[in-house]
């Protein structure tokens, strides 16, 4: 008989209480990604969907703010 691994299931951590702002560059990189400067999907961050929304949002005013470039 096969054994699962289960993955363990991530919690958001805007939920444990983390914030995101698009002033903070560093922050904001996790939620880019690296090789085309596009924003992660929720599966690859762990956030729930009212706070990947909110990512998004913080992700384009630090784009529109020319703090994080549009494409890498």
């Amino acid at each position: 008989m096969a054994e699962f691994h289960r993955k363990k299931k991530r919690i958001c951590q805007m939920c444990a209480g983390k914030s995101v702002d698009y002033k903070d560059v560093d922050i904001i990189k996790k939620y880019v990604s690296a090789d085309r400067g596009k924003i992660v999907s929720r599966r690859i961050s762990g956030a729930c969907a009212k706070h990947q929304r909110h990512i998004a949002n913080e992700v384009k005013k630090a784009r529109f703010m020319a703090l994080i470039p549009f494409v890498k």
